[in-house]
Formats: structure tokens, C-alpha cells, sequence
């Protein structure tokens, strides 16, 4: 089982293009999968230089309806038309962000997949929960049994015309179950990384052996007391997991990462673009 970050927010080793967004590329016994596709066309590249051939995938799945999750998805299409691609039917919805009042640009900022991609022939649309095959399932959250993270307030959705609170339902997480091991992954947990695994583990009556996944937990600005004590609560019910492993990027944030490292220790990593994790 191989599973190498092929675009992350933070440069890494290898020397590849990092930029804010996700992807990952999996290679288990019967599968070669891509996770999400970063925010742009970089992934061709950056699959290149890492010695991953995209035109071998046979499975993609994108965890969520956001442009940095999806931005590269159409140049993939491009090199390669026959790999199943699975999204919630939610996922070509209107998704917005808040970005305050003192924003540069527009306010509401619209940060949704390319209306092209629904052209696509080979994208599977699934809603709820969906198993791939004995080795690949999509879970996601039926109803949370925590608190969205604080940073989730400014994610907005269009919903009769009118802008309001991202309901999230067009979040997945991918769970392999490959060559003994269970893996969750996760895009941004949206949805929170807590009900996620609470949801995982109502559904397989286990807790994963590895979590990879954003945490939505990054600000442009300063955190807030309340904010910090958020994310070390977050950070200490995860370290209540005795057998699982997390290993984090992207939205998290390279301060949160921090604030949690100080609680999780060696139970908590970071993935930076083009590294491989060691499993």
C-alpha cells in the first residue's frame, strides 16, 4: 500500500508545487485511486515528478463540492477518461464563502466545482453512504454528534435563491480496508473530524487505524482564546483514540497543527506536498 500527497498547502522534500488544496494518490491491491484534485491543473506535474502515472487510475473520488478539491479534476479527465469518479449528487451545488465585509474583492466569494465537470461521462453521483467494493466505501455524516468547527460559519450555500449555512452534505470521507488495515480520509472534515469518526465507528463498530484528513481549523487571523481552547478539545478527544494514528494538512493549518501536536505528540503528523506517508 502506497499513499503519496500529490499537492498540499506546504512545500515539502520533493520540491513539487504546493498550493491551498488537496490530493492524494492511494495504491492498494486491486486499486489505484486519486483522493480529490487539487486546486488546479498542478497535479499533472507534480504526478509526474513523483512517478505516479494518473492515466493508471481506475478510481477518483472527490470528498466535497469545493474548487480547491476540484480545480485539477478536469485536466485529470483529460489525461485519463476511463477511471470511475465518485461525488455526492450534492457536489455541483452553489457554495459560497464569507470572506467579511473588509474583503478585497467581492464578499461572497464562490468557491464551487467548475459547472463543467457535470459533463463528464464518467462521474458517478452517489447520495449517503456508498460502497465502491469490498475494499473502497464512502461514508458520510448523518447527523453530528459534535459542534461544526468555528471555522465552517463563513461556508455558505445557495439553497432557495438565498445564501445560507453550508449544510454539508455534500461531504464524503473514503474508507479503504486493504491488506489489513483500515484507513479514513477525509478532505477538509467539514463536517468535523470528531462526528466523522463517530459516525466510522457506528457504522464499523471499530475505530480506524489511520486518519488522514483535513481539519478545517485555519484563520488568516489571530485565534481567539475560545478558538485555541476549540482546537485543544478537538485535539485531546482525538488522543483518547489508543490505536489510531492522524495525520493532518491543508486546512488545518500549520498553527492548529501545532496547538494540537502539543497534546497528540507522536499520535499526530503532517503531510507536506509530495511527501509519501509511511504506513
Amino acid at each position: 500500500m502506497r499513499i503519496i500527497n500529490l499537492i498540499e498547502n506546504t512545500e515539502g522534500e520533493r520540491k513539487v508545487s504546493f498550493a491551498h488544496g488537496l490530493s492524494f494518490y492511494i495504491e492498494i491491491k486491486e486499486h489505484k485511486i486519486l483522493l480529490d484534485f487539487g486546486p488546479s491543473g498542478e497535479i499533472k506535474e507534480n504526478a509526474k515528478k513523483l512517478g505516479v502515472n494518473l492515466a493508471e487510475i481506475d478510481t477518483a473520488v472527490l470528498s466535497h463540492g469545493h474548487y480547491d478539491h476540484s480545480g485539477g479534476l478536469l485536466t485529470f479527465a483529460e489525461i485519463n477518461n476511463k477511471a470511475a469518479i465518485y461525488m455526492q449528487k450534492t457536489a455541483t451545488g452553489e457554495y459560497y464563502s464569507d470572506d467579511g465585509r473588509l474583503a478585497e474583492g467581492e464578499r461572497f466569494r464562490y468557491i464551487g466545482i467548475d459547472k463543467e465537470i457535470e459533463k463528464l461521462k464518467n462521474v458517478h453521483y452517489v447520495e449517503g453512504d456508498y460502497d465502491i467494493d469490498d475494499e473502497l466505501k464512502l461514508l458520510t455524516v448523518k447527523k453530528r454528534s459534535h459542534k461544526l468547527p468555528f471555522t465552517n460559519k463563513r461556508i455558505l450555500m445557495k439553497k432557495d435563491g438565498q445564501l445560507v449555512g453550508d449544510e454539508f452534505t455534500h461531504e464524503h470521507s473514503l474508507v479503504i480496508a486493504s491488506e489489513g488495515k483500515n484507513i479514513l480520509m477525509s478532505g477538509c472534515a467539514h463536517n468535523g473530524i470528531l462526528s466523522i469518526l463517530d459516525s466510522y465507528k457506528e457504522k464499523y463498530k471499530s475505530e480506524p487505524d489511520l486518519v488522514i484528513s483535513g481539519f478545517h481549523l485555519m484563520k488568516k487571523t489571530e485565534y481567539r482564546e475560545d478558538q485555541k481552547m476549540e482546537i485543544e478539545e478537538i485535539a485531546r478527544e482525538l488522543a483518547t483514540y489508543k490505536n489510531t494514528k492522524f495525520i493532518t494538512c491543508h486546512c488545518t493549518g500549520v498553527l492548529a497543527y501545532e496547538i494540537m501536536k502539543k497534546i497528540m505528540g507522536e499520535k499526530l503528523g503532517y503531510v507536506h506536498s509530495g511527501d509519501e506517508i509511511e504506513l
